[in-house]
């Protein structure tokens, strides 16, 4: 395909730096490319936030970062209105949210009240600010990070704002190779300072709409809905995938079949991407709250397993 080797020197550009799980690269990439959010979640000190960074120089757009704090205000997200005495009238001075990849470390240390700021952003790609609505740049992407055993001074991601994100995914360790490599060339202070840009905002726009344009059989949109539905009904879960989560596999699943050179999905396209999507969005009975990693994931792998593929 004509965006095989576009996407190739991307990914390649990003593996450069980020020496790590390859899999979570090309999870990075397919969530830019479907138009949507991620959220890293592992322990310190795995490459969240150098992954992050490295896919914001990768591509020759704005990049800002946030880092979440309990005293981060809202208007120090999206932006606040500054009064000119001499011209008597209120200026809007943009945030850090206007830009086309924001990072937001560590989001969970923000309050529910800072990370609801993120929400109108990262689902309409507006800010609404003194009865006035600001458009956001595109493409944009949100990249937040948490780590998911650190309790103290962080709250909880409330379940709209989780169902936010395209993809919750984990980088685990690397690999003795890797962290070999890591330990001799240290990329966090050399590579990613001198990271070029492989394309720029004209090329993001493009894949994207080559995503939109990747063909899904009826049967695999069937395949879908069957997995939702399958979520709706199971005895442990409280609450299933909304249709907005099937909304967000169909087009993930594009995504990877970009990512491997189709124009067209295939049912490991969906399969690859049901924990990833849907983990995040499923309410299980024993926790009562979204984010019960383990245990969703072990009841969409039940799901999957009852469900009939169309292969």
């Amino acid at each position: 395909m004509k965006h095989a080797e576009t996407l190739h020197r991307l990914r390649e550009n990003v593996a450069s730096v980020y020496m790590g799980n390859r899999q979570a690269v090309d999870r990075l990439v397919a969530c830019l490319l479907a138009r949507g959010h991620v959220l890293i979640e592992d322990v310190p000190g795995v490459g969240k936030t150098v992954l992050a960074n490295a896919l914001a120089r990768s591509i020759d757009c704005t990049f800002s970062r946030i880092q979440c704090t309990p005293d981060l205000l809202p208007s120090d997200v999206t932006g606040v209105s500054v009064y000119h005495r001499d011209r008597d009238e209120f200026e809007f001075k943009r945030g850090p949210v206007f830009a086309n990849v924001v990072l937001a470390d560590e989001i969970n240390r923000a309050t529910p009240r800072t990370q609801s700021a993120l929400l109108e952003a990262m689902s309409e790609g507006t800010v609404s600010a003194e009865g006035h609505v600001h458009m956001l740049p595109t493409p944009f992407m949100v990249v937040a990070t948490q780590n998911p055993y650190e309790f103290e001074g962080t709250y909880l991601l409330p379940e709209n704002q989780l169902d936010r994100f395209l993809m919750r995914i984990s980088l685990g360790y690397p690999s003795a190779d890797d962290e070999g490599r890591i330990l001799l060339k240290q990329p966090a202070r050399t590579s990613l300072r001198d990271l070029r840009p492989v394309m720029g905002g004209q090329d993001v726009a493009a894949l994207q709409d080559a995503v939109d344009a990747v063909r899904m059989d009826p049967s695999l949109v069937d395949y879908v809905i069957a997995i939702a539905a399958a979520t709706r009904m199971h005895e442990e879960l409280a609450v299933g995938v909304s249709p907005r989560g099937s909304l967000a596999l169909a087009q993930a699943a594009r995504a990877t079949a970009l990512l491997d050179g189709r124009d067209h999905c295939i049912p490991e396209d969906v399969v690859s991407n049901v924990l990833t999507v849907c983990a995040h969005r499923v309410v299980t009975r024993t926790a009562m709250h979204v984010g019960d990693a383990q245990t969703a994931r072990r009841i969409l792998q039940q799901v999957l397993e009852q469900v009939a593929s169309p292969a």
